[in-house]
């Protein structure tokens, strides 16, 4: 059994969390709100409050983790530290996983952010990949499109860890 570890762990999140719990694996999903780790909880997941905007504030949730999966590609708010997360933010993330159990980065490359800032974290996370030697699987599809990206997140932790098939269901 693998744990995953979702950032950002909203409507898309809780249905990889569901297929990948489904699959017999662990989940730890991350919200910046409180009163939203009940959802998290009823997805099958361990809600866990941290803010990928402090670095410092998920290192705990890295406890025991096997993969990572940076779901930012419809993230809102100032443009600026939307951006962040795509640079600044994940670069500190691959950094401090490092020293961690961490074998594996599901980055989010697609939604409706400006281009520009979706193409800067597939190059920070691909340039990280090769300095730190940890795999990692680049998400391509629409999130809009729920079940196809759910079926490409699913394939991409599967492919991560070699044992997940594609099962999903709804958000």
């Amino acid at each position: 059994m693998a744990r995953v570890l979702i950032v950002g762990c909203g409507c898309r999140g809780r249905g990889l969390a569901g297929a990948l719990v489904a699959a017999g694996h662990a989940v730890r999903g991350t919200t910046r709100d409180v009163a939203r780790a009940p959802a998290i909880g009823a997805a099958g997941a361990e809600p866990y409050v941290g803010d990928p905007d402090r670095i410092a504030t998920l290192m705990d949730a890295l406890a025991g983790v096997t993969i990572v999966c940076w779901l930012m590609g419809t993230a809102t708010g100032d443009p600026e530290r939307v951006a962040a997360l795509h640079d600044g933010r994940m670069r500190m993330l691959w950094e401090k996983l490092v020293d961690t159990p961490v074998r594996g980065v599901v980055y989010e490359a697609a939604g409706p952010l400006p281009a520009a800032v979706l193409a800067r974290g597939r190059e920070l996370a691909r340039g990280a990949h090769e300095t730190w030697k940890i795999p990692l699987a680049v998400l391509a599809t629409d999130p809009r499109d729920h079940a196809e990206w759910r079926a490409e997140a699913t394939r991409a932790v599967g492919d991560l860890l070699g044992d997940l098939g594609t099962g999903a269901s709804p958000c």
